[in-house]
């Protein structure tokens, strides 16, 4: 697992880590799959491509991984997309990363990539979907200057497009800014466009910083995000910011996610991953994150979770003395399996997708929760 574990982006790698590790550990403590532990070996890449790169060249060549899992972020993700080509031979797979960018989806790297969570694209037209629904028709961006930010820039572009629309205004800012960065250029930008919603595609940080500056300038539009945004880490800040500045960040957000609510308890996942999560998750090991106050729940730990449920399922489907070569026909013999989220996953030899619903959260009383009703008052 490559993942950033120390950098403003930490809580994204940490957290997807701790929700894996919460079942792998679970499983291991019984023995684990057919006689079999399952364990990590994660390395910190700073949400930095080059070091990711070159995490991966040390999973292959040194540590001889059998596989590489939850990898976190599309910048990252994308760059090692040739490498995965160049070790085809020794049959290395990249699993349920944590992106929803396109061209891990599609030729010609996406043979050799597995995801659980829908796309980017797929967001987009949902929150679109819904805004142009209740009249929200002029549309500004946010977006990550890179390849995370374009691939959601690009799925509301599309979404757009099928409406006959376009949007209304964009601003972008560099990879690696935090939640006290300064992005005045970009609200100017925004308020320009004079936009009944916006819609951003950032890290937790940035898009906090984003939200706060934009409200101070006076935008009373909804904004809404993708999943990769960290709903919780933040909404961890944006409660901060408002404790100090005695108002209200946290009004008129919307968040698409790919996973259901960690607080419905209808579903057994939600159950088995909170006991777990109390028990079992575990911190990076000593030394390779910085320091970091967890969520006890989160909607990142919970698709790191749900990612290490089907992870142990595949191990399960090997053979008694498994090589890398058997994991796709174990992944491929996977149909309509019941993770308890309410949703069946199912893979093939042409379907690299697991799951397909996204699901929709605001923010009532200090909480994430899911949207019934999208014309109720938060739309006002």
């Amino acid at each position: 697992m490559s993942a950033p574990f120390r950098g403003s982006n930490r809580g994204l790698g940490i957290e997807f880590y701790r929700g894996a590790t919460a079942y792998l550990s679970h499983i291991n403590a019984q023995g684990g799959v057919n006689g079999r532990r399952i364990e990590i070996l994660p390395l910190d890449d700073g949400y930095d491509p080059e070091r990711a790169v070159r995490n991966t060249i040390t999973l292959v060549r040194e540590h001889q991984v059998f596989a590489l899992f939850s990898y976190v972020g599309t910048p990252t993700a994308t760059r090692v997309l040739p490498l995965l080509k160049r070790f085809e031979d020794d049959d290395v797979l990249l699993l349920f990363p944590l992106t929803g960018a396109h061209n891990l989806r599609e030729p010609p790297y996406g043979r050799f990539v597995y995801n659980l969570r829908e796309s980017y694209r797929t967001e987009a037209q949902g929150l679109v979907d819904h805004l142009v629904a209740v009249g929200r028709t002029r549309v500004a961006v946010f977006y990550q200057e890179d390849a995370y930010g374009r691939s959601g820039w690009d799925g509301v572009r599309r979404a757009l497009k099928g409406y006959g629309l376009s949007m209304a205004g964009e601003a972008s800012y560099r990879r690696g800014a935090e939640d006290q960065g300064e992005f005045e250029g970009q609200v100017r930008l925004i308020l320009q466009a004079r936009p009944q919603a916006v819609i951003t595609v950032g890290t937790y940080g940035a898009c906090a910083a984003f939200i706060r500056q934009a409200r101070d300038a006076g935008l009373d539009a909804p904004i809404a995000g993708v999943s990769f945004a960290d709903a919780d880490n933040m909404l961890n800040i944006l409660q901060d910011d408002s404790a100090r500045a005695g108002r209200d960040y946290t009004r008129d957000l919307v968040f698409a996610q790919v996973v259901p609510s960690y607080e419905d308890l209808t579903l057994p996942a939600v159950g088995l991953y909170r006991r777990l999560m109390d028990s079992r998750a575990q911190m990076p090991p000593d030394g390779l994150a910085e320091a970091y106050t967890p969520n006890r729940f989160s909607f990142v730990s919970f698709e790191g979770f749900l990612n290490a449920m089907l992870l142990a399922e595949a191990v399960r489907r090997m053979p008694p003395e498994p090589r890398r070569s058997d994991l796709a026909s174990a992944l491929e013999s996977i149909r309509d399996f019941d993770l308890g989220i309410g949703e069946p996953v199912s893979f093939g030899r042409n379907r690299r997708q697991g799951l397909s619903r996204v699901y929709f959260v605001t923010v009532r009383d200090g909480l994430l929760v899911p949207i019934r009703d999208w014309n109720a008052w938060w739309l006002r």
